[in-house]
């Protein structure tokens, strides 16, 4: 038989503590916090001393208008939000089965699969568990991955940069995403033979905002022709505006390939004739490798591996 003998089970660790931790960093305040959780402002300085005691570290600064988290405490708080999460994803993910669910699923994706890739697997994973629970959040990879973080999300696809802390994360690349630029259906410069980026120079662009990678690969782009970058640009990462912006003007606006390619099909934009020499990095599946998939989460894995097969030509381990 296994021994157990995990810090927390010697220190007595209590779940109204992880729950106070959390107040205490959103209310900044332990009467506040106390408040919040339904408890005497001395039962919860007790339950927060007798955390301290036993971890050997002080976890918050007593200041004369209230706390603040020392690094220890930082610490304690993140995996304290982590583990609340998790134990409210068991109670979710019972009270699905006990209502004839089988289980939920969160994922999260940048645009260009969210377009391609998730459709097809969402839709082979409803077809067989009609009553599995999916929720998606279409987002920049740092959000997702936030997200993740949180154990607001199961899976991500999405990148990872060299700033992102990649410690408890695993990573599957799925594939690189190439760029084009795209207007309006009739665009003048449709018609334009062997069109370069000169050509294109002078247009009004709609592009990525400042501090993009997108945007930092596009102005490059130019750069690399002995070019400026366009100064005539509005700046936004919102593809409504983008495409209602296109049908009304002569602007050129610049996109992932598969996003282009998904509005060109349904006629709501046109793809310039072009090279666009400014690939993206490559995306792929990021999950927690310090969380177990779920049941269900490991149902929507094996679907996107699938379908990436398909889409990507990438072949990847199913578990």
């Amino acid at each position: 038989m296994s021994t157990y003998n995990h810090w927390f089970i010697r220190a007595r660790l209590k779940t109204r503590q992880l729950l106070l931790l959390v107040a205490l960093a959103e209310e900044g305040n332990i009467h506040r916090a106390a408040q919040v959780l339904s408890m005497t402002q001395p039962a919860a300085s007790k339950l927060l001393k007798d955390l301290e005691d036993v971890l050997e570290v002080p976890l918050f600064e007593r200041l004369p208008r209230g706390m603040r988290p020392t690094w220890y405490g930082e610490t304690m708080i993140r995996h304290a939000r982590m583990a609340l999460a998790s134990l409210n994803q068991a109670h979710d993910e019972l009270n699905a089965l006990k209502t004839g669910h089988f289980g939920q699923v969160g994922v999260g994706a940048i645009t260009s699969p969210g377009l391609s890739l998730l459709p097809p697997a969402v839709a082979q994973v409803k077809q067989a568990h009609p009553s599995l629970r999916i929720s998606l959040d279409i987002e920049t990879s740092p959000v997702l991955l936030d997200r993740l973080d949180q154990g607001k999300l199961d899976i991500v696809v999405g990148r990872l940069f060299a700033e992102h802390d990649k410690t408890h994360l695993r990573y599957e690349s799925l594939t690189e995403e190439k760029v084009s630029a795209v207007t309006r259906p009739g665009h003048p410069l449709m018609g334009v033979s062997r069109l370069s980026l000169r050509d294109v120079h002078g247009a009004g662009w709609i592009v990525p905002p400042a501090g993009s990678v997108l945007r930092h690969r596009f102005d490059l782009m130019f750069q690399q022709e002995g070019l400026p970058p366009p100064i005539n640009t509005i700046e936004t990462s919102a593809l409504l505006f983008m495409t209602r912006m296109l049908q009304q003007s002569d602007m050129v606006g610049v996109l992932a390939t598969e996003v282009a390619n998904y509005y060109a099909s349904h006629g709501l934009m046109a793809i310039l004739p072009m090279d666009m020499p400014c690939h993206m990095d490559a995306f792929g599946l990021i999950t927690r490798t310090d969380r177990l998939l779920s049941p269900a989460a490991k149902v929507m894995m094996k679907a996107l591996k699938q379908i990436s097969m398909v889409q990507y030509g990438r072949r990847l381990e199913l578990d």
